[in-house]
């Protein structure tokens, strides 16, 4: 049986300045259909997602809602015909609890205790059981991802968007994300669905459009398909997965011994007695849901947050007590997960960035005064051995792409020799060559004898580039074990902190 169309885009265009961010889109959403929108970076699938909600106005073209006309001036208008949208970052306060925040998205909310009761029932209804009393700030990843996602069904829309909804969530929040979509498909609530997780868009959707450049270059059905198939349609090119080297492992070169930190962040996450050893040759891949000490485990570990000497040691010396500098004296480089702030200062140029890091190791100052010809030319090689898209290395970072900066981060600190390298989220953001250049290239680093931590949300990468494996839950970390005859499953229960999964403790 054929469904009725419920969404048709139509001929859309939308430039700014220097680019084409859509050329002459056209697709269509059925009733009830859960619809892939695929593309790399800087393929227009934002743009266009924003133009449906009330963004952003299209330049050209038209877009029709149930054979009417649809041109939303912005979003409040877009949710009023029953188009709602999940953002990959969320807007909740951290300082209000649940309902308060689903009432801030709302229209003409009802009152408090009548927004509780809907609340219950509905996260109840869809498998997203939320407590509405509970503060925001004491939530896990996922559960204020629910929070979103019971904002936008109590508005009873007949178009979700979800814009990369699994990148913060275990396998087991997976599969309950999946069965609460699959339900409101069923009940004619069409689904518009954007991720690089493409063995989850195999899973879940019916229909696939790929954009490459602005434009829809295919459409498929993704259980047709392989994953490297709807990869090759959107890049264009025919893609190599990252290549591993064996052989044995060094010596020790990172030890880790009993680290207990105090979190510095607010609603952070302290570390608890933390301990394990990375060899010469070796990536030890670590998951967790964000929130469960990531940020503060690199934060130790760069010297950002200083610790007892012995807690962190670099070849058997103790460090801990020692700075950034310090460290990166001994080897050791580190890339934060906040790119444009943490890892990038955004007004300044992708020349003056090279400088804030490779100072130390790529002898950039010479009697006190810095050598700006050598920084140029350190930058000028991360750009082209990195492809990173920017007119020059003179502008700011802030203007590239959230993805070309990634490559630009990451790659500064792998073209510094390390022996140490410690890497929160390597291809955040990035798309499916990018991301196989970045592995690739840390594994090279790997291969030539660096010690690599790679902490990661994303398991299907800790999974191909990763010796051994271990989970962060609340600040704990499992012992670390080999990747091989590893479970999803038992991944999960390791990230979800299952009781009887071993957590190294100091001693053990």
């Amino acid at each position: 049986m054929t469904r009725p169309e419920l969404l048709r885009v139509d001929k859309v265009t939308k430039a700014y300045p220097g680019v084409v961010a859509n050329s002459d889109v056209s697709f269509a959403i059925a009733e009830g259909e859960i619809h892939a929108l695929l593309g790399e970076n800087g393929a227009g699938k934002s743009t266009l997602v924003k133009m449906i909600y009330g963004l952003v106005k299209p330049d050209a073209g038209h877009m029709s809602l149930r054979g009417a006309e649809y041109a939303p001036a912005e979003p409040r208008a877009a949710r009023a015909a029953g188009v709602g949208m999940v953002f990959q970052h969320f807007s909740l306060f951290e300082a209000l609890n649940v309902a308060e925040n689903v009432a801030l998205g709302m229209e003409n909310p009802p009152p408090m205790k009548a927004l509780a009761g809907r609340i219950k029932a509905v996260s109840a209804e869809y498998g997203l059981p939320l407590d509405p009393a509970r503060m925001v700030g004491d939530l896990s990843a996922g559960e204020r991802q629910r929070v979103e996602i019971i904002r936008c069904l109590l508005q009873d829309p007949k178009l979700l968007i979800m814009d990369e909804p699994t990148s913060v969530l275990t396998p087991q929040e997976v599969d309950i994300l999946f069965k609460t979509l699959r339900q409101l498909a069923a009940e004619g609530t069409a689904i518009l669905y954007i991720s690089h997780k493409l063995e989850e868009i195999r899973a879940l959707c019916d229909a696939a459009t790929i954009l490459r450049r602005g434009k829809v270059v295919a459409t498929c059905t993704p259980r047709d398909r392989s994953a490297r198939e709807m990869a090759e349609l959107m890049v264009g090119a025919v893609l190599t997965p990252p290549a591993r080297a064996g052989g044995a492992k060094g010596a020790v070169a990172l030890e880790v011994v009993g680290l207990s930190v105090a979190s510095p962040i607010p609603f952070g996450t302290s570390l608890k007695d933390v301990s394990f050893a990375v060899r010469r040759g070796e990536v030890l891949g670590i998951a967790g849901v964000a929130g469960n000490g990531q940020d503060e485990l690199l934060l130790a570990l760069s010297g950002e947050v200083r610790a007892g000497r012995e807690a962190v040691r670099m070849d058997g010396v103790g460090v801990g007590d020692q700075g950034p500098n310090e460290r990166r004296t001994l080897g050791l480089v580190s890339a934060p997960e906040e790119r444009l702030g943490h890892a990038a200062a955004p007004d300044m140029s992708l020349v003056e960035n090279a400088l804030l890091s490779g100072l130390v190791r790529k002898g950039l100052a010479r009697r006190g005064f810095i050598d700006w010809a050598a920084t140029e030319d350190f930058a000028a090689t991360v750009v082209r051995d990195f492809d990173v898209r920017t007119p020059g290395t003179d502008v700011a970072a802030r203007a590239l792409s959230g993805g070309n900066l990634q490559k630009f981060v990451v790659g500064r600190e792998l073209s510094q020799s390390p022996g140490v390298i410690v890497i929160n989220q390597p291809t955040w953001g990035v798309d499916a060559a990018a991301a196989a250049a970045i592995r690739q290239a840390i594994l090279d680093r790997a291969a030539g004898g660096a010690a690599v931590v790679v902490i990661s949300q994303d398991l299907d990468e800790l999974l191909e580039i990763s010796d051994s494996f271990a989970a962060l839950n609340e600040g704990r970390m499992t012992r670390p074990r080999p990747v091989a005859g590893l479970t999803i499953d038992e991944i999960g229960l390791m990230m979800g902190g299952a009781h009887g999964m071993e957590v190294a403790h100091h001693g053990q």
